[in-house]
């Protein structure tokens, strides 16, 4: 079920379940910030269901003990923890909510998932394909295995045809194996009196002392990967080079190098003080994000504040406490009940401003109540930033909403934005007639460093 964000996964999926649970208990597994949203959405729309959330106590006598009309509610994090137990139990319905999760079929959490034994397997995720195709195997391979063949005759028949040469009749041919079993639907299809959503790149023009200090850091980040502008260090690594043996772990240490790099730049572009916490320099971005909140205040707006990094979020918290505005709080270490109470708080008009870290955040939240989102940040991956902006556009919503991102001109960042579009040409290009991106070698890595 890969319907856009915000059309009702999860109410679609609580139908499927109500059909089936007469015959055995069901599994329901969800990222940790989403789980409470089943519960709730459930005693809404399923009353009759029995829900159970896998918490820390008695585990195992829980799992045995269930039933036909329960449901099992657990975290990716649970599952992999307790992978033998939820695996000992023929579920009759499993729903992995989010299922990007699994993406990745090296990660202890898409084995845990293979593990599992179910009749009925239902993946949701608004976002089938984020990267590259072999993700779209994976998930494949858990609701339909042997469907696309192993994963070395699916690379040989559709990824490298498709990502490197953009086959299109490999393209027609895989999207013709997997449409009958992926349902779709769009915003623009379903949901013609939700409000309109308006999309704004705020550039960011950097003081001359953040110029200087952005640009010793990334001629520093060059002399510490080894690439000079000349190109060399990355070049034997390029998406021509034979990987094999050896030569992939010597890749993936170099890919990684430039990666910690990139880090240090995209962080410099937020606020110095990201980088090096005693400086002094004043942040452009921090400046803007100050006027745009004065002004949103001042019309009565409310909005999401998104970043990628929790630090940048402490110095926002920082600012806005010395302007005495109010607002709530939420990052991957906030415990599942108090993020339950500060959504509740702000959909009930505590609060002006929500700051959330984009990984925490970006899934499973209705926060209606506000009609702007900032990203302070832009993320490799333009679906988690619609994600995150979905927690204000989705089905609740009376207002437009308007989307502001912070970009700093001259910067990584703005390199980062222009990726974006083959990143969605990507995900699309199995759902849509359009064309397909390849994967983002180092050498196109490193070039984000180079000067423009």
């Amino acid at each position: 079920l890969a319907d856009d964000m915000g059309l009702g996964k999860t109410l679609q999926a609580l139908a499927i379940i109500l059909e089936k649970c007469s015959c055995g208990p069901v599994l329901v597994v969800a990222p940790t910030s989403v789980c409470m949203n089943w519960l709730q959405e459930a005693a809404r729309f399923a009353p009759t269901l029995n829900m159970h959330l896998l918490g820390n106590r008695n585990r195992k006598k829980l799992v045995r003990a269930l039933k036909p009309f329960d449901v099992l509610v657990t975290s990716y994090t649970l599952l992999q923890q307790e992978a033998k137990i939820l695996a000992g139990i023929n579920w009759e319905v499993i729903v992995l909510d989010e299922a990007q999760a699994i993406k990745n079929m090296e990660t202890k959490r898409s084995q845990a998932a293979m593990s599992l034994q179910g009749r009925f397997r239902l993946l949701t995720t608004g976002t089938p394909v984020e990267n590259h195709l072999g993700e779209l195997w994976n998930l494949f391979n858990f609701i339909i295995p042997g469907l696309l063949g192993s994963l070395e005759s699916f690379n040989r028949r559709f990824a490298i045809p498709i990502e490197r040469y953009g086959d299109k009749g490999a393209r027609r041919k895989l999207k013709k194996l997997i449409q009958p079993f992926i349902l779709r639907r769009t915003k623009a299809e379903v949901l013609e009196e939700l409000p309109s959503r308006t999309e704004i790149t705020l550039q960011v023009e950097m003081n001359d002392e953040e110029q200087a200090f952005y640009e010793a850091n990334r001629r520093q980040a060059l002399e510490n990967i080894g690439g000079k502008n000349s190109g060399t260090g990355a070049a034997g690594w390029s998406k021509a080079t034979p990987v094999t043996g050896s030569s992939r772990n010597n890749g993936r240490v170099y890919t990684v190098k430039i990666l910690a790099e990139i880090m240090k730049l995209r962080r410099a572009c937020c606020n110095p003080k990201l980088v090096m916490p005693e400086s002094n320099i004043a942040s452009s971005k921090l400046l803007l994000f100050g006027k745009v909140v004065d002004e949103l205040l001042e019309n009565r707006h409310k909005a999401l504040v998104f970043s990628q990094f929790v630090g940048h979020l402490k110095i926002i918290r920082a600012f806005l406490d010395e302007k005495k505005i109010e607002y709530r709080y939420l990052d991957g270490t906030t415990p599942v009940k108090q993020r339950e109470r500060e959504v509740t708080a702000f959909q009930a008009g505590r609060g002006d401003l929500f700051l959330i870290s984009l990984k925490a955040g970006g899934l499973g939240l209705n926060l209606t109540a506000a009609d702007y989102v900032i990203h302070m940040d832009p993320w490799w991956n333009p679906a988690v930033e619609d994600q995150a902006s979905d927690r204000a556009h989705r089905i609740g919503q009376v207002h437009p909403v308007t989307i502001y991102r912070l970009i700093t001109k001259n910067t990584i960042e703005e390199k980062i934005v222009r990726l974006h579009r083959d990143k969605r040409e990507l995900a699309n290009s199995l759902l849509a007639e359009t064309g397909i991106s390849s994967r983002i070698s180092a050498e196109e890595l490193l070039n984000l460093i180079r000067e423009q």
